[in-house]
């Protein structure tokens, strides 16, 4: 990339997400999930399956080291989880609200959709926004394991293609446990989110590899690592607290090897490029903050999500977690080089999103060996 190329004109919120105001609540209310009593989707896969005769493994080290870690960190749904733990939802709840995770006693309500609501209401609200959240992970899961062996097929490094078989197995396994534990262990299910619905189309059809990585490896797959921490450290339910635990020691290496493998590829890409992926990355990252409005718990529980979110948008509580999701994607924005290139415009975007001030934590790319399993915890069958 040269430092004389012209900075390309930025595409509009309008032209990026479909709406001039990247908040306007109405507006992203409107999309909706028009398929929730469907099984099979079909998205089409644009993307060449590239072969490469180069097998000199270890051309790329950092890549062959987070291949080996791969290997030897293997885990079994089935054994290593302690799937005879009972789960009492209602009991979460109520820990989860002595907690604060909750609206806070004090808050008035009078004059709102929930003025008339007690404990039992409170209570099912808990409960849906359970199995709602778990719903979520579950298909984010399954659009990764889509999206990592299409990395497989596409990727031109060999040392690439390695390590994304690794992960194929790793998001089978994910995709598993997490539809037992909603089967088994929580009382109901949800279709796939519109926003995520949306966003896991668009990385399935783009036909450049490294936007599959983008999309997938560093946005979708950094806010699970977040969110799996944020859960992981509140909950007090030891089976989520154990599978969780699990998971988030195969994401970490996940998003490194987005991390990695993007860092020397965008490197070689002229201003124009970085545009195209500083637009998909905040797309991405719209699509994602907006989908964890769960309006779909709302429209269950028979509210209208118009009526009730203006209410509870400015909890501090809230507010906090929707932040804190983005505490893994803004350093490996920065670390790719995206925060700055064409004249900082996605360190802008960041910043009116409310998310810039994460830019200098660590980044995945360096931090991932710490989410790693103990020597011994793989296959010890007890809670973490």
């Amino acid at each position: 990339m040269t430092t004389t190329e012209p900075t390309p004109d930025m595409a509009s919120n309008a032209e990026i997400i479909g709406r001039h105001d990247a908040n306007d609540l109405a507006e992203i209310l409107a999309i909706s999930n028009t398929d929730v009593h469907a099984t099979i989707r079909s998205v089409a896969d644009n993307a060449d399956a590239i072969f490469t005769w180069d097998y000199d493994k270890g051309a790329r080290k950092p890549l062959e080291k987070l291949y080996e870690k791969a290997k030897t960190s293997q885990w079994n749904g089935e054994t290593d989880l302690d799937w005879s733990i009972d789960v009492d939802q209602e009991a979460v709840v109520a820990a989860n609200a002595a907690a604060g995770l909750g609206i806070s006693d004090d808050m008035d309500l009078s004059g709102t959709p929930f003025a008339s609501w007690g404990d039992d209401e409170w209570t099912q609200l808990g409960v849906e926004s359970q199995n709602w959240m778990l719903s979520q992970f579950l298909h984010g899961e399954q659009g990764a394991l889509l999206c990592t062996a299409k990395i497989v097929e596409t990727v031109p490094w060999i040392d690439a293609k390695y390590y994304a078989a690794t992960q194929v197995m790793d998001e089978a396994r994910h995709v598993e446990v997490f539809a037992k534990y909603l089967n088994t262990k929580l009382s109901g299910t949800y279709p796939v989110n519109a926003h995520l619905g949306l966003l896991l189309d668009d990385i399935v059809e783009d036909s450049r590899w490294d936007m599959t990585y983008l999309g997938m490896q560093i946005m979708v797959e950094g806010l699970a690592l977040a969110a799996f921490g944020f859960m992981h450290q509140m909950t007090t339910e030891p089976l989520l607290k154990q599978l969780l635990r699990y998971v988030m020691s195969d994401e970490a290496r996940h998003v490194a090897f987005g991390v990695l493998s993007l860092k020397e590829y965008y490197e070689g890409l002229t201003t124009a490029e970085l545009k195209e992926r500083q637009e998909f990355a905040f797309e991405a990252a719209l699509r994602m903050r907006d989908r964890f409005l769960q309006q779909e718990v709302w429209e269950r529980m028979g509210m209208s999500p118009k009526e009730v979110i203006p209410v509870i948008a400015d909890l501090p509580q809230r507010q906090l977690f929707q932040q804190m999701l983005f505490t893994k994607i803004v350093p490996n924005c920065k670390k790719l080089g995206l925060l700055d290139a064409g004249d900082g415009w996605l360190r802008q975007k960041f910043g009116e999103i409310g998310v810039i001030q994460f830019e200098d934590m660590a980044d995945t790319g360096e931090e991932y060996e710490m989410f790693a399993l103990a020597e011994g915890e793989a296959g010890s069958g007890a809670p973490a």
